[in-house]
């Protein structure tokens, strides 16, 4: 069980991964020693999973979103798991969702325009294994990420 500090110390390096252990303990009222038991005790028990940049997707000419929903022929557990299992291989798919709902998966993809995405979408997303159909929104603006 985790207590308030250990989520304050979750919650700020959510925010920045880089912040440093004398930071993180004055802001938690903590010394470095204890500070950094309990960041590597929530590391141990699998609370945080790993630290991650935050990535200027437009200077790597990557800024195109678009979300795809996927809709399955089949939805039997074997055709579920070849789908993942090729999903996983696409680079430009930064997230797959599968949804509870009139559909099957949401897929979050990222491109550098929408004529590298339908090139994607036709040749790749569509062929996936049992991929019955496609819906495309493409984003206008990221708001918050």
């Amino acid at each position: 069980m985790i207590d308030k500090i250990d989520k304050q110390l979750i919650s700020l390096l959510a925010k920045n991964a880089q912040t440093t252990l004398s930071e993180l303990a004055k802001a938690v009222n903590l010394s470095i020693s204890p500070c950094q038991s309990r960041i590597k005790k929530l590391e141990q028990q699998e609370y945080i999973l790993g630290y991650h940049a935050h990535i200027n997707f437009k200077k790597l000419e990557k800024a195109h979103i678009a979300f795809v929903q996927i809709s399955l022929s089949d939805t039997r557990a074997k055709a579920l798991e070849q789908f993942n299992s090729e999903v996983r291989k696409l680079e430009a798919v930064e997230q797959c969702h599968m949804i509870a709902g009139n559909f099957d998966y949401l897929l979050k993809v990222r491109t550098n325009n929408i004529n590298t995405y339908r090139l994607l979408l036709s040749e790749k997303i569509s062929s996936l294994p049992n991929v019955a159909s496609t819906s495309t929104f493409v984003s206008m603006e990221s708001v918050k990420e």
